[in-house]
């Protein structure tokens, strides 16, 4: 880790902060004065700070597989949460970075690395998310037209410009000859009168992209988010299931951090 960061993460100051305090010669590594902010620590080493020992807390990330039933929070008195399907996950101070609906499955990050939370869920910084929707009626251009001009929704909010990609469309009564699926993209089936689409916002109102369908006068009957950034569900992963992102995931997802690089 670097040196800036691992100060950061221990809780003394901001990155701008200690990097002039870096060069200034006010931080050691194993006794010796390092006035290189971009010097990577080793793991075991001791780092004193104004004369200090100061640690950095581990931080970890994971990939989640949400399944739909249970809710996005730490915990609940009442509901299952996504935490309760992380059972011994090393790390302290774990939390899912942003929501999904109870019935909406995909991707979600579970993490302690509060800076990089805040970043992805910031609504400035307008991170791509993509979900797969089934869609309860025919999509058409006019409403991936809509989409991207930005929808306003029912209650006056106005969406940011969207990016909606119609994957099938099957026509009211149409019959192909398969059977109808659950609802999943796995079926790789669309029943009679629906629509599977992919979607690509960069804001997270309140559902909403069921809101956004609605007010184009169709209803989502599945939805399930394939991507955050450049962080992409791994497919091979089983809902309810977790595993810790590669270290090809994890360099990608904090190069595209301003605040990492």
């Amino acid at each position: 880790m670097r040196l800036d960061k691992y100060l950061a993460d221990a809780g003394c100051g901001t990155r701008s902060e200690l990097k002039k305090s870096i060069r200034r010669g006010m931080a050691a590594v194993d006794g010796n004065v390092i006035r290189d902010v971009g010097f990577h620590v080793p793991e075991d080493a001791s780092v004193t700070f104004q004369g200090r020992p100061v640690k950095a807390e581990k931080q970890v990330y994971y990939m989640l597989h949400k399944p739909a039933g249970v809710i996005t929070a730490v915990t609940d008195r009442t509901e299952r949460t996504v935490m309760d399907l992380m059972g011994g996950a090393p790390g302290k101070g774990l939390y899912p970075v942003g929501r999904l609906d109870r019935d909406t499955e995909g991707l979600l990050l579970i993490t302690n690395d509060g800076k990089l939370g805040h970043y992805l869920l910031a609504p400035g910084h307008h991170v791509d998310k993509i979900y797969f929707a089934r869609v309860s009626g025919t999509v058409t251009d006019e409403d991936v037209r809509a989409f991207r001009e930005g929808l306003v929704l029912g209650d006056g909010v106005r969406c940011l410009s969207a990016d909606l990609k119609i994957l099938s469309v099957s026509g009211p009564g149409a019959d192909d000859g398969t059977p109808e699926g659950d609802g999943s993209p796995e079926n790789n089936t669309t029943p009679p009168g629906t629509s599977e689409v992919e979607i690509t916002i960069c804001e997270g109102k309140y559902h909403q992209i069921k809101r956004m369908f609605r007010a184009v006068g169709k209803e989502v009957v599945y939805l399930k988010r394939l991507a955050m950034g450049p962080l992409r569900l791994d497919e091979a992963l089983p809902a309810g299931s977790w595993r810790a992102l590669t270290e090809a995931e994890l360099n990608e997802l904090l190069a595209s951090v301003p605040v990492y690089s």
